[in-house]
């Protein structure tokens, strides 16, 4: 199971990745955002927050919540990304798959998302994890305006 999962992960890596699987250079951020959530895993888990997005000099506050498959534990995140593809703010709302990778033990812990939706819009992350955590897998994401 553990190999099914570790190759779905390299593949939503590679489809979420902007020019992962080409040779051009990575494009250029459209904005940025910073999130804060919980995450509880056990084989199946579900996750929950909020977060600002920070496009063309605006801010705009969401929630987020989903629920996904791979890890063990219970922690909270702060996260802050890049935003690639965004035209238009409403694109940024809706559904994304994601794929993570991190841990945590106590204060310390780190890990990464790439998330994806429909319109193309990926969101690059990088978290900061406390409590107790091993996430490994994919997840179903929405995002909603505040």
């Amino acid at each position: 199971m553990i190999r099914y999962l570790a190759a779905a992960l390299a593949l939503i890596t590679l489809a979420t990745f902007p020019g992962a699987s080409e040779s051009r250079a990575t494009p250029r951020p459209s904005g940025t955002v910073s999130i804060t959530a919980g995450q509880v895993s056990f084989i199946l888990g579900g996750q929950g927050g909020h977060g600002v997005l920070h496009f063309r000099g605006h801010s705009y506050g969401f929630r987020i919540g989903g629920l996904g498959v791979g890890g063990i534990g219970i922690s909270r995140f702060s996260a802050r990304g890049e935003i690639y593809q965004l035209h238009r703010v409403p694109d940024f709302f809706g559904k994304y798959v994601s794929a993570r990778v991190g841990w945590a033990a106590g204060e310390a812990g780190r890990g990464q998302m790439w998330l994806r939706n429909p319109r193309g819009v990926v969101i690059h992350l990088f978290a900061q994890r406390r409590g107790l955590m091993l996430s490994m897998g994919a997840d179903a994401i929405q995002i909603s305006p505040d």
